[in-house]
């Protein structure tokens, strides 16, 4: 005999009530646990990993039937913007400002990543990222120059439903340090529609912020974590050479901020705030120039003593990490009853490319160094260091992307003064705006 149908309905009826009762009234002490068991995602294979994204390739996808560029504005057409929000050197950034290089448009624009084959990402839609930044929480960018490009392609994707600031137009003697934000439009015809907190404000909530952030930790804190490791060394009578704790940096300039302050700021419902995710990445300052106390100049074939630069980054970033997830797991001890905890996203970071401005389409494979400029030989291995070390399972809110080689496939995609920056519009960076909105809402 069976069991009848209205048993059926009443048991699964006190199973969806406990389950309900569970995400109520959880403890705080287990809200990874909880969000890890009754995430929606936990029991769906994910769509596209990081690996498989990167394993694509460049694909000729143009925009426009236009063959030349006639003004440097063309770059906002070409580049399949509406225009950008940020005030912010905007012609530098979408490198139409020599025009000597301008028979690098439209081409430059005209390619688009293809992920690998067993990857499926929808299309990206502006208006449906601004909902979910209004309503599910924003993105906290911090890192070099090159996430500062970071922050001004997303004001050109997202433009025009939010508007930048500072004004550089007004004021064009800024300060790298000052915060750069994107707020929501009020004129934007999305306004109406959304769904927002009672929180929520309008002129202060910021849908993305950048903070420039070179080393991820403060001057400060390496200083003290230096001392440490060196008074370490002599202890155990280690082979390795002390170096001066008061001699680690160099004059050179670079800005940064503790890790405190940057959870601090991530964390903080202040004004409004309601930051979702944090996206770093650092990689290109951690230098024998900056950090002079480790150059050797008898290694000149061997990087002038970037050895010591990758061994105490490694440390610098278990601080770090170490340092992120303990704030994180406050946060989500305060905060348990939140459907979707905060998420730090770490970007792999770039080298550039040499002689990039002869190049006029994306390689097929990665190219090795001729004359390895600056570290640029040695950011692979900054990246495995970071890579490996947020492979534990005491990380489980920091994500590492190793995303970086669709950039690494595009010599042709860099501004009009140098070999490192990257050109806003070639859909490098828009890349990494549409895999990290996909990832963080499908994978995690």
């Amino acid at each position: 005999m069976g069991i009848r149908p209205s048993f059926k309905l009443l048991f699964l009826g006190i199973i969806l009530t406990l389950t309900l009762l569970f995400n109520i009234y959880s403890p705080p002490s287990i809200p990874a646990l909880q969000q890890s068991i009754f995430s929606p995602h936990r029991w769906l294979r994910p769509s596209c990993a990081p690996n498989d994204y990167a394993a694509g390739n460049w694909t000729f996808n143009p925009r426009t039937n236009r063959t030349k560029m006639t003004d440097k504005t063309d770059a906002f057409a070409f580049s399949g913007f509406e225009g950008c929000a940020s005030s912010r050197e905007v012609f530098w950034h979408l490198a139409s400002d020599k025009t000597e290089q301008w028979d690098r448009f439209p081409n430059a624009q005209s390619w688009t990543w293809t992920p690998g084959e067993r990857c499926n990402i929808a299309p990206f839609d502006k208006e449906a990222m601004v909902r979910d930044l209004v309503e599910e929480g924003g993105w906290l960018l911090l890192g070099d120059s090159i996430t500062e490009g970071h922050f001004f392609s997303l004001s050109c994707m997202l433009y025009p439903h939010v508007r930048a600031t500072p004004n550089y137009i007004e004021n064009p003697y800024f300060d790298r340090a000052w915060p750069q934000h994107l707020y929501l439009n009020p004129d934007s015809p999305l306004v109406a529609t959304l769904r927002t907190s009672s929180s929520f404000n309008i002129s202060s909530t910021p849908l993305v912020t950048f903070r420039r952030v070179d080393l991820l930790l403060s001057k400060d804190e390496l200083v003290h974590l230096h001392k440490t490791q060196t008074e370490l060394q002599a202890d155990t009578h280690s082979n390795s050479t002390p170096i001066s704790h008061g001699n680690l940096f160099s004059e050179e300039q670079t800005w940064s901020m503790s890790v405190r302050e940057s959870m601090d700021l991530f964390t903080s419902t202040e004004e409004g705030r309601n930051y979702r995710t944090m996206i770093v990445s650092t990689g290109g300052h951690w230098t024998t120039t900056l950090l002079s106390g480790f150059r050797d100049e008898s290694k000149k074939d061997s990087g002038y003593g970037i050895d010591g630069v990758l061994a105490f980054f490694r440390q610098g970033m278990k601080q770090w990490a170490d340092g992120v997830q303990g704030a994180l797991d406050a946060d989500s001890r305060t905060h348990w009853r939140r459907p979707r905890q905060r998420q730090v996203i770490v970007r792999a970071y770039l080298p550039g490319h040499e002689d990039c401005h002869s190049h006029r389409e994306p390689w097929t494979t990665i190219q090795p160094f001729k004359w390895n400029w600056y570290n640029w030989g040695n950011i692979w291995e900054f990246n495995q260091i970071f890579e490996s070390l947020l492979s534990s399972s005491k990380y489980p809110s920091i994500h590492f992307l190793p995303i970086d080689r669709p950039a690494r496939l595009r010599p042709d995609a860099h501004s009009s003064g140098d070999c490192l920056h990257i050109m806003v519009g070639a859909n490098v960076m828009e890349g990494w705006s549409h895999y990290i909105w996909h990832y963080i809402n499908k994978e995690l």
